[in-house]
């Protein structure tokens, strides 16, 4: 454990052998790939959007359970989400841990998957977020403050992902997953910046993380995601 000295709390310090596994999110990548595209038809546009390296956050609006594997099989790049601790039972609990995820307790502050997610970052790898903190309409309306950390903390860029069709219908066999064979719309928008690009020479981010600035960079966060998920809607018709 070490101190934050910007918050005077402690904070667990992860080494890199301890993080959730780069080639376990590469592995579940290829897995989501074949699950994917195999039940559905996804349509992915703006992947090329997504920076080829470095560390990234994943802000995806969240209304069906399949919405993480449909990221995890469409993006350009292994993801690590973000999933709460409910879902690591019985036999998925090792096998989430096997593809890289990170397990978090949403009760409280999770400081071990606070600094799992920052490890990831500062590894470089991709951190997928529902800033949303749970399934809803998947329309961005009430956002948590753990991505604006998140990405003051790190100083990764942020890109919008707007996952469009995955409710629109309960299939014929499973009426809890949309038709196979049905089209989802998995649509990456530009990167942008929490706060105003701002980095620090000691942590690589603006290191800004009082509750002011963390306030308004979920306004901010806002308004992007928002934006882009009426653009995605106007592009696809959805």
């Amino acid at each position: 454990m070490r101190r934050d000295p910007h918050r005077g709390e402690a904070v667990r310090v992860t080494t890199l052998d301890t993080l959730p596994s780069a080639g376990g999110a590469a592995a579940g990548r290829r897995l989501g790939i074949g699950i994917v595209h195999g039940l559905w038809r996804p349509r992915v546009l703006g992947a090329w959007r997504v920076p080829a390296a470095g560390p990234l956050i994943l802000a995806i609006n969240h209304s069906h359970n399949i919405d993480g594997p449909m990221v995890m099989g469409t993006a350009p790049r292994p993801v690590h989400f973000l999933i709460k601790k409910e879902v690591f039972t019985g036999p998925l609990d090792p096998f989430l841990r096997a593809i890289g995820q990170v397990k978090v307790d949403r009760t409280g502050t999770d400081r071990t998957a606070v600094s799992h997610a920052l490890g990831v970052l500062k590894r470089g790898g991709v951190l997928g977020i529902f800033p949303e903190g749970t399934r809803g309409e998947g329309d961005f309306a009430s956002l948590r403050g753990g991505l604006a950390y998140f990405a003051l903390r790190s100083g990764a860029p942020i890109v919008p992902v707007a996952v469009l069709g995955s409710a629109e219908r309960g299939g014929r066999l499973v009426r809890s997953l949309p038709p196979l064979r049905s089209r989802v719309d998995v649509i990456f928008g530009a990167p942008f910046e929490a706060d105003d690009g701002a980095r620090s020479s000691a942590e690589g981010g603006s290191g800004r993380r009082t509750r002011k600035a963390l306030d308004e960079a979920t306004v901010r966060i806002q308004e992007r995601l928002t934006a882009h998920l009426e653009n995605a809607r106007r592009s696809t018709g959805r």
